[in-house]
């Protein structure tokens, strides 16, 4: 295992309507196999040699072949877009950012990185996003939460890594506190922890009257071709209860939080504040002096891979 290091680094059955993969927003990441742009023989590790063993539920096939997508059912909410990737654990969940899915370059090469290795590995679509059933407008932060649980209980044994992109570094600060004896460690990129009541009350106190009276808040965001994201003022009054960083958080696993100090959407300093507010004693904060929001860079993802890395190393150790 490597030294730690510096803080600072340079540089089932488909759901009803399901719709085709929807946007690509914070957090996010455009198309797929980014693992294999890295290079075969890249991670630290040398990839387990062939023979029997834990290949994806989609079936052997040729190196990078991606699992196969499945659908969680719920008889109480909508059905969950998953693919999941039978192994040893530690297991890895990703958890993806605001209007983002299951398809973008740091998820999947966390999954090419896990099949490397022979670790379980699980991403999914929130409700109302990418493949999962359910309408987005209707979405809240305690859906998503619920979500997330969902995920660690109905798909997943034993002690999970969750790895967390913007808004789903938020859930997996929720999914830590509810769900302590699964998740065995926290990998935070720009967790966007509170981020978007934050913004809603920074807003001028007018601002804030003329969005009630609405109903409606016009996020501003470069991700999409409109330049903002429609809220409703509901979705942000609900969000209020999920907020995490007004008291201190009973987080103790490891914890390493990845953030670019170019992020122009969720300020680095949030991932201070989470590293501050959890009582773990186990926590690296690591900021990339160039690193933007997505943080989707090819030494991004490498970094991305190393830290999941050494944390199933560390949590090896432990056993």
């Amino acid at each position: 295992m490597r030294p730690p290091r510096a803080c600072a680094q340079g540089g089932g059955c488909p759901p009803s309507g399901a719709r085709a993969a929807r946007g690509s927003g914070h957090g996010g990441g455009g198309g797929s196999g980014y693992a294999a742009g890295l290079g075969a023989g890249r991670w630290r590790r040398p990839p387990p040699s062939l023979g029997p063993g834990p290949v994806a539920e989609g079936g052997p096939g040729a190196p990078g072949l991606k699992s196969s997508v499945s659908f969680l059912t719920r008889p109480d909410r909508p059905n969950l877009a998953y693919h999941k990737l039978k192994g040893r654990n530690p297991g890895v969940i990703f958890l993806p950012g605001f209007k983002s899915n299951m398809n973008g370059q740091k998820a999947t090469a966390l999954e090419d990185f896990c099949k490397s290795l022979g670790h379980a590995f699980i991403r999914f679509d929130y409700t109302g996003c990418g493949s999962s059933g359910g309408n987005f407008e209707e979405c809240t932060v305690g859906k998503w939460r619920k979500d997330v649980l969902s995920i660690l209980d109905e798909l997943t044994d034993g002690p999970q890594i969750l790895v967390g992109a913007s808004l789903g570094g938020w859930l997996m600060l929720h999914a830590a506190i509810a769900r302590p004896d699964k998740v065995a460690a926290l990998v935070g990129v720009a967790v966007a922890a509170d981020h978007l009541v934050t913004t809603f009350k920074k807003l001028p106190i007018e601002a804030q009257k003329e969005i009630e009276e609405k109903g409606e808040w016009k996020f501003p965001t470069k991700y999409n071709e409109e330049g903002y994201y429609s809220l409703t003022y509901n979705f942000i009054r609900e969000a209020e209860n999920h907020c995490v960083l007004n008291s201190p958080l009973p987080i103790t696993c490891p914890i390493r939080l990845i953030h670019g100090m170019k992020d122009d959407v969720v300020p680095w300093q949030i991932s201070m504040q989470v590293a501050d507010r959890v009582l773990s004693k186990d926590v690296d904060v690591i900021l990339r002096k160039i690193g933007q929001h997505r943080m989707s860079e090819k030494e991004d993802i490498k970094l991305l891979v190393n830290t999941v890395d050494d944390l199933i190393d560390k949590l090896a150790t432990l056993v």
